[in-house]
């Protein structure tokens, strides 16, 4: 009897390690799987709008009576041509901003860079004298003289050198008739569909082109600095000419910063302008671009209306502030910790220069983080769409944001 009792006792710790060792184990499976899985994703919660419609109604433009005109402002995505269908008219010598566009593409420089050296020719001498035979505008140059891109550029944009289109043509395409193939290549590559070049100048009335196209292709030009330079120089130097000066009378003054003017009998006066004007605390560049003037001073009344265009256009221009640095743009809100929502806010001021109607829209983009992350991480993108603009600034965390705690881990799937 007391040997049955004793080996009893003995066997009963077996049975409980029996029992426990397979609850152990379960235990461990379910911990490390909670351990293991996937943390949730935080709710998003979005704090801002998905856009507006700038206030105001917008105005009503000085378009000329006669002619054709356009607006363009870059920095807020607008671009207007006067009522009417526009036609392609002659555009004389606003053809030579191509011209140089064309060239600065091939060869570029920097805003003052002179670039390489060209040696006068016989033929380059013969075009001057060519030109001022038949009253055309030039610059007198001699055989065995070296001018450099810089210095030929100068006089085809500031004194609208016909003899000096034809140079660079020669130079950069073999041929005037493969730069104007070149030129016609550039203008269809960039949509310009109202535009077509029969020469390098523009005397010839068959380069023809309309306000919007070359207003268009004045903006693109702009973008190069060696171009925008040029175009803002009241007065020019070429040896063997001395001091020339601009034809765009209105450069220098009227905060106008180029760019071309243009006449022929059969174009009459011409003026692709642009100019600074202040838009709140910012200054907005505001472009114009008028053709076909008629009468006594074509080119200071053409002058006169597009900066009555740009004028008009800036005073209704607006200044918005869409989003201020540190504004909370969303909020993620933790499964572990629902009642503090992590803010994320903008890490800059970001605003439009807004025209009246125009919709903004406001986009944001973050990432959806999962682990620890410290305060002030950049975890997204905010993007302003204005009209053709876009800008954009970085998103952070205000708060630093952890993980979930074991306690929460082990009781939730």
């Amino acid at each position: 009897m007391p040997s049955y009792s004793r080996g009893i006792w003995w066997r009963r710790p077996v049975a409980r390690r029996l029992v426990v060792l397979p609850v152990l184990l379960l235990v461990a499976v379910v911990v490390g799987t909670r351990l293991a899985g996937a943390v949730p994703a935080p709710v998003v919660s979005r704090l801002v709008g998905t856009g507006f419609v700038v206030p105001g109604a917008p105005p009503v433009l000085p378009w000329p009576a006669i002619g054709q005109a356009a607006l363009d402002v870059p920095s807020a995505g607008v671009m207007m041509e006067s009522p009417g269908r526009e036609t392609p008219v002659p555009v004389a010598s606003l053809a030579k901003i191509m011209t140089a566009y064309v060239v600065l593409h091939d060869h570029p420089l920097s805003a003052y860079q002179a670039g390489p050296k060209l040696t006068m020719n016989p033929l380059d001498v013969a075009d001057a004298a060519k030109d001022e035979r038949y009253d055309e505008t030039s610059v007198p140059v001699t055989a065995g003289e070296v001018l450099s891109e810089r210095q030929l550029l100068d006089g085809l944009l500031v004194h609208s050198a016909n003899n000096l289109a034809d140079t660079l043509a020669r130079w950069d395409a073999g041929s005037v008739a493969g730069f104007v193939a070149k030129m016609n290549a550039t203008a269809r590559a960039m949509g310009l569909t109202q535009t077509h070049y029969a020469d390098a100048s523009g005397f010839d009335p068959a380069t023809r082109s309309t306000a919007g196209d070359q207003l268009r292709l004045a903006q693109a030009a702009m973008r190069l600095p060696a171009f925008a330079s040029i175009v803002d120089q009241p007065v020019i130097t070429l040896p063997g000419a001395g001091a020339l000066a601009n034809y765009v009378q209105a450069v220098g003054r009227h905060g106008v910063v180029g760019v071309k003017s243009g006449f022929t009998a059969a174009a009459g006066g011409c003026v692709v302008l642009a100019a600074r004007r202040p838009v709140g605390r910012r200054e907005v560049l505001v472009m114009a671009a008028v053709t076909g003037q008629e009468g006594y001073a074509v080119l200071a009344r053409a002058d006169r209306i597009a900066l009555g265009l740009i004028d008009a256009a800036a005073g209704r221009l607006r200044s918005v502030r869409v989003l201020s640095e540190g504004e909370p743009v969303e909020a993620l809100q933790l499964p572990w910790r629902p009642e503090s929502p992590v803010p994320v806010v903008t890490m800059s001021d970001i605003g439009v220069v807004g025209w009246p109607g125009t919709v903004v829209r406001v986009a944001i983009a973050t990432k959806r983080p999962l682990g620890l992350l410290g305060a002030h991480s950049i975890i997204g993108t905010a993007t302003i769409v204005a009209g053709d603009r876009r800008l954009a600034c970085h998103l952070e965390l205000l708060y630093g944001l952890r993980g979930p705690p074991l306690g929460w881990r082990l009781l939730h799937d």
